[in-house]
């Protein structure tokens, strides 16, 4: 199903985002809506997009989750930095 990719994306803003409930709807034309509940009621966050659109739509909403570096890491890509 080719909305896995969106349901998954709007998963992960939910772990996110603690204390707000989003939700996705599929419109007629295939076009996803991303809406968060507040209140018993459903606010649309954003306009229909397409999937690749929603995705990075829904991967930028919601705070921002940190990758985590490690020594090995931070040592490996100093590395691949040219020397001048």
């Amino acid at each position: 199903m080719r909305s896995t990719r969106a349901t998954a994306a709007v998963a992960r803003l939910n772990q996110r985002s603690a204390g707000r409930h989003y939700v996705m709807v599929i419109t007629s034309s295939s076009l996803f809506v991303l809406r968060e509940r507040v209140d018993g009621a459903e606010k649309d966050v954003s306009e229909p997009l397409a999937l690749d659109e929603f995705v990075r739509f829904v991967n930028g909403q919601g705070p921002q989750v940190v990758p985590r570096v490690t020594k090995n890491d931070a040592a490996f890509a100093r590395q691949l930095v040219k020397k001048a």
